[in-house]
């Protein structure tokens, strides 16, 4: 069977004419790049805890500067300590390893969940969905650093349960994330 083409009808002339800005706004919401959102994995324990020593030796030297503007010493102290922040940075992003993840078109997220229903025991339990199969799938599919869902399978089934849901969730929470307001008009 032949496929179909989409085609996307132009809206009323007169329309148009009515209010120039939409064919703008128009372009502008077809060019919106879906969502992406990161994982930062480290096990170096030592890079970690520097990182945050050097965030909260920032913060509090920061807050003393606001209270002592003009003390040369202070500042002095807040350069050292963006200084020493910077490098604790550099090694942290070294050590780290950061997934990425990116929301998938609403049709192509709705069909893989409709792939993956619950098990009838799941369904007796109130799911809807068979998180053991989708998880894969639902990972490798929104991954921007291109992982399998191979992959997926042996990091979630190996992982500890904790990182193994945040693995999990990264993929999913990404799919729900809105970046709209609907305001007061």
């Amino acid at each position: 069977m032949p496929a179909t083409a989409k085609t996307t009808p132009a809206p009323p002339a007169a329309v148009v004419a009515k209010d120039l800005h939409w064919a703008a706004t128009r372009e502008r919401l077809r060019n919106r790049t879906r969502h992406t959102a990161a994982l930062t994995i480290c096990d170096d324990l030592d890079a970690k805890t520097a990182l945050e020593t050097a965030r909260y030796a920032l913060r509090r030297i920061q807050a003393e500067a606001e209270d002592r503007p003009d003390d040369q010493a202070v500042k002095a102290a807040v350069a050292t300590a963006e200084q020493d922040m910077a490098t604790a940075q550099t090694a942290f992003d070294a050590a780290a390893i950061v997934l990425r993840f990116r929301a998938l078109p609403r049709l192509a997220f709705e069909t893989l969940k409709k792939d993956h229903p619950a098990t009838e025991e799941q369904a007796e339990d109130g799911h809807d969905l068979n998180v053991e199969t989708l998880g894969p799938e639902l990972i490798a599919a929104a991954s921007v650093d291109g992982m399998t869902v191979d992959d997926a399978r042996e990091y979630l089934d190996t992982w500890s349960e904790a990182e193994a849901a945040a693995l999990f969730n990264a993929a999913w929470n990404v799919q729900e994330t809105t970046r709209m307001d609907l305001g007061k008009g």
